[in-house]
């Protein structure tokens, strides 16, 4: 599990990074005053809010999702062995196959 915490966080960085970038766009357009500007500044806040907000989801769901493999793995390490190396085989036999 340490090596997956190791890889998500920079993803998770840079999500929270473009987010912020698109925050800050939205926040520097403020002075317009043109119509399709600001119904344009609502529609990114709106959808970037949405954004943020599924993003929080997927990133626990897929947390938890990892936690129960890395459990199931620590609980039965022959059944995860066996089952890598039959994906194995089936990967190799499709692969040499013309």
């Amino acid at each position: 599990m340490a090596t997956t915490n190791k890889n998500y966080k920079p993803m998770s960085q840079e999500m929270h990074y473009i987010i912020d970038h698109a925050h800050a766009l939205v926040d520097a357009t403020s002075g317009e005053f043109d119509d399709r500007i600001k119904s344009a500044r609502t529609a990114l806040k709106k959808r970037l809010e949405a954004a943020r907000n599924e993003y929080g989801d997927l990133e626990a769901q897929f947390l938890d999702k990892v936690q129960t493999a890395d459990e199931f793995v620590h609980v039965k390490p022959y059944y995860a062995i066996g089952g890598t190396f039959i994906a194995g085989l089936l990967l190799g036999w499709l692969m040499s196959r013309k």
